[in-house]
């Protein structure tokens, strides 16, 4: 007797897909998440998986894309939950560290560029673009791009070389997330140091 599956719509399965995806990268590396094997991992078809993403570059795409979608929007949810009170810079640290480190998204950027597929970066790009346009928007400064540009490239650099790097400095495992801290909470725009227009 055969079981039968449930039809997903697209939606569902580009969704389904994608969360499969995300535990091959945990659990694997980049270098698995392939067609085939998210196919496996949801009882579906190549042929499937194919028709969503095109091919497994267009799979890590999306991933990446999804990754830095999921954190960003996370992010502007803690800086926008409350415009009265300053964010707390540590909480939006540990949570872009974790997305590269824990999250696998520094092994997949960096496998995705090693292998020529750099445009893969570009969702991400344009996720972290948007999240800095929403939370800085009618800011004359470039504060929030330079916090930006900062946390994302020690977040990248700590989950490729981090653990190795602190202990031959004889440094705690989370030294360049102290870092990262310190460094934000001396930021003007997080401090609300630079005033508003007009004043």
């Amino acid at each position: 007797m055969s079981i039968e599956r449930r039809r997903l719509s697209p939606e569902e399965s580009r969704a389904a897909a994608l969360e499969a995806a995300s535990a091959i990268l945990m659990e694997s590396g980049p270098q698995a998440v392939t067609l085939k094997a998210v196919a496996a991992r949801m009882g579906r078809t190549h042929a499937n998986l194919l028709h969503h993403f095109g091919s497994a570059a267009g799979l890590q795409m999306a991933l990446a894309a999804h990754l830095a979608g999921t954190v960003c929007d996370s992010i502007a949810e803690i800086l926008l939950e409350n415009d009265s009170a300053a964010p707390d810079p540590a909480r939006v640290v540990n949570m872009v560290f974790d997305a590269f480190d824990k999250q696998g998204a520094g092994q997949l950027a960096t496998w995705m560029i090693l292998s020529g597929n750099e445009n893969a970066m570009n969702p991400v790009v344009d996720a972290i673009h948007e999240l800095v346009d929403e939370i800085g928007q009618g800011q004359p400064d470039k504060s929030m791009q330079e916090d930006t540009l900062t946390l994302v490239l020690l977040a990248m650099g700590d989950a490729l070389l981090g653990e190795p790097l602190a202990r031959s400095l004889g440094l705690p495992r989370d030294a360049a997330r102290e870092i990262a801290a310190r460094l934000m909470m001396a930021s003007p725009r997080l401090s609300g140091r630079i005033p508003a227009e007009g004043e």
